[in-house]
């Protein structure tokens, strides 16, 4: 497979590989996403610690993805992604078989160890791309994550007639037949004199806490980062407790709960297929992410009034349309409030401050389930994206990219 020096894209098969490793992570999250709270309530576990079952997924896929990206470095990055389908593999069979809290922790942080590996296949992306196509190859990711949580949270509420366990299973299976294919098709993407190169050079690398320090001394890119990481913050509180708040205010089943995440899911899909870059061609990033914090926050609140069903479908559409235009546009920004060659150095603090936020994001959001009620994680995460939506006011604008540090 050729560098990205020379690259036009990787062929049908290895695309198609890389498309359903993306996916099944995705999906296999979001199967189990609307029947955690559900199983985690069969075995006593409170808001809170429904919040850390979800939360100990993101926390381990943090600390993992600056080791599996600079694991692949020295060994390629095809044995860590097939690796990973295997191991995702068995963490939901140890989900299905789970008969007690600790076993649906070590099959979540299993599942979180070996999600850790988007950078990877982003850096196959790179790996075979020239900087022309590099966008559109990066997009063949995000849309395998979009369509990943979409259908995810549906598929998840549909099996889970037959059973919690059952949606696990179904996740298994998918995952191992994704390894089976990227096997056969998905050939390795970095030459051997250039993992030979890395291996050399490795010790040259600052560590995760040198690069977090550099990538906020820059000025331009600070608000960028602490908006993306509060934006996170509040929606992955949300998600973690929306279970247990349709099930408080209007009985709804796991089923009920993944379609309607997957409802959401398709919002957001349109909106980052195509809607949001021709409004930000008109608009400016700054601008949309300014409207996406104050529709994201406004449907927040009034999803949290327990409004009639028909108007929750409204307010929950506020919230996936803000965040389709919000989340799309802080990357943009990140990337064009940076220097060419410090953009793998922020990109990557960006992605890391993204898990970060989804391990703290949902044990808050349970921990005030539990102590101001079923309703305070939407009002309280609505009212700080509002607030916060007066600070976009020093993001970056497009017009203005850095020539230098």
């Amino acid at each position: 497979m050729p560098s990205s020096s020379g690259a036009s894209g990787p062929g049908f098969g290895p695309r198609l590989a890389l498309f359903l490793t993306v996916f099944v992570h995705l999906l296999g999250f979001g199967l189990l996403l609307p029947i955690l709270p559900y199983y985690a309530l069969e075995y006593g576990a409170t808001g809170f610690v429904v919040g850390l079952l979800s939360s100990s997924f993101s926390f381990f896929q943090f600390l993992f993805s600056p080791i599996w990206g600079r694991l692949s470095d020295r060994v390629g990055r095809r044995p860590i992604l097939l690796g990973s389908l295997l191991v995702t593999a068995g963490s939901y069979v140890v989900f299905g078989l789970a008969h007690s809290l600790p076993l649906l922790f070590a099959s979540r942080i299993l599942a979180g160890i070996a999600g850790a590996v988007l950078p990877t296949a982003q850096t196959y992306i790179a790996d075979t791309t020239t900087p022309e196509e590099r966008t559109k190859g990066m997009g063949m990711i995000g849309a395998a994550l979009g369509l990943g949580f979409t259908f995810g949270p549906a598929m998840g509420g549909a099996l889970s007639h037959y059973g919690y366990s059952v949606p696990a299973f179904a996740s298994a299976a998918l995952a191992f037949a994704a390894a089976v294919l990227a096997f056969f098709l998905l050939p390795e993407s970095l030459p051997a004199a250039a993992r030979a190169e890395a291996a050399a050079r490795r010790k040259e690398r600052p560590p995760l806490r040198s690069a977090f320090v550099e990538a906020f001394s820059r000025r331009a890119v600070r608000p960028v980062l602490l908006l993306f990481f509060l934006a996170t913050l509040c929606f992955s509180g949300l998600e973690a407790t929306f279970a247990l708040f349709g099930h408080d205010r209007y009985g709804l089943t796991a089923a009920n709960v993944g379609y309607l995440l997957g409802y959401m899911g398709i919002i957001i899909v349109v909106m980052q297929g195509g809607l949001v870059g021709m409004f930000a061609k008109r608009f400016g990033e700054p601008a949309l992410v300014r409207g996406g914090f104050l529709c994201l926050g406004a449907g927040m609140i009034a999803a949290s009034t327990a409004p009639p069903f028909a108007w929750l479908l409204v307010t929950l559409a506020a919230v996936a349309i803000g965040n389709g235009l919000a989340s799309p546009s802080l990357a943009g920004l990140a990337s064009i409030a940076t220097v060419a060659a410090d953009q793998g150095l922020v990109l990557g603090v960006y992605q890391a401050l993204g898990s970060l936020a989804r391990t703290i994001g949902p044990s808050l959001g349970g921990l005030a389930f539990d102590t101001a009620g079923p309703t305070s994680p939407l009002w309280i995460g609505g009212a700080i994206l509002i607030a916060a939506s007066w600070f976009t006011r020093s993001l970056p604008r497009r017009d203005r990219a850095p020539t230098s540090v």
